[in-house]
């Protein structure tokens, strides 16, 4: 007696055929990425009060009549009130007005600073790295040297002696903050350079200084994102400390540091003075510190987190 099977077994006893298999996303490196960074709850809790910060420099003095010169003789050293959001200085100043133009300055800095730093580190670093031989020893001893400058102190005497121009202060504090950085991408270039992309335009005859701009730091781009942004949180720090003992940012010009400085005489006496601005620094550290952490962990899923564990 034979047992007719069916032609075609149901559907439940196929086999999934290898083309009909469920399909795995296939994400992009740059939506990967994103979805890595998204996942870290305390870099888009960054993200947000970042963009908050900014809206607020941007379009806060907007919802004033008052701006940062201003003084109103009739409200000297009164608390926040209805007609002052964040009450007024010694001076009649608006604390609102000054907090907004003191958080644009200090972006501004901390911004072109980080940036300026990068760039300077990256092309130093890299190329002492590619180069080589005398061209290294030189650019490592040159770095070692700065390293163990008291900055600090030259910081403060150049910007004190040129009168406290943001542009100036911009310039000095790139100039004495790219050491550090630029020693960390030698380390890392100093593996690229043997690789075989850059065997290979060595061999085609490209020029040094295209394959350094073109084949070594593209390839140091997450290093690079990271350091930008961790170099705002140092730069701001370094300008408000700077500002705070009177060598940053002078008056009549207005920064987060300068108004800390205003605010720490009268902390107990006038406490909005200096609480104000102390809490924009502090907002503005976190956030770039939890940006940081989270391009790091994004970019790199072997990194350590703050956690103690891995992504």
């Amino acid at each position: 007696m034979t047992i007719d099977t069916p032609a075609h077994p149901p559907a439940e006893l196929r086999p999934e055929p290898a083309a009909t298999a469920r399909k795995q996303p296939n994400l992009g490196l740059g939506r990967l990425y994103l979805r890595r960074f998204l996942r870290n709850r305390l870099a888009v809790a960054g993200v947000v009060i970042l963009v908050l910060l900014v809206l607020f420099a941007a379009l806060g003095g907007r919802l004033t009549s008052y701006t940062y010169t201003d003084t109103d003789f009739t409200a000297l050293t009164q608390p926040p009130s209805g007609l002052h959001w964040f009450g007024t200085n010694q001076g009649g100043n608006d604390i609102y007005a000054c907090a907004v133009h003191g958080l644009q300055r200090s972006l501004t800095i901390a911004v072109s600073v980080s940036a300026l730093t990068i760039v300077l580190a990256a092309i130093i670093g890299s190329g002492a790295a590619y180069f080589g031989g005398r061209v290294e020893r030189v650019t490592l001893a040159v770095i070692h040297f700065l390293l163990i400058v008291p900055s600090f102190l030259i910081l403060a005497l150049v910007s004190h002696r040129l009168a406290g121009d943001w542009r100036v202060l911009i310039i000095v504090l790139t100039v004495f903050g790219w050491m550090s950085t630029a020693r960390v991408i030698w380390s890392v270039s100093t593996s690229l350079r043997e690789r075989d992309y850059v065997k290979a335009a060595e061999f085609m005859g490209v020029g040094p200084l295209r394959i350094i701009l073109r084949h070594i730091i593209p390839n140091l781009g997450s290093l690079l994102i990271v350091n930008l942004t961790l170099g705002v949180v140092a730069t701001v720090l370094s300008e408000t400390a700077l500002s705070f003992l009177g060598f940053g940012v002078q008056t009549p010009d207005v920064s987060l540091g300068t108004m800390l400085a205003d605010g720490a005489s009268t902390i107990t006496s006038a406490p909005w003075l200096f609480a104000f601005p102390a809490g924009l620094v502090v907002l503005l550290t976190v956030s770039m510190t939890f940006i940081g952490d989270g391009l790091r962990d994004a970019l790199d899923p072997t990194s350590v987190t703050s956690a103690g564990g891995r992504r």
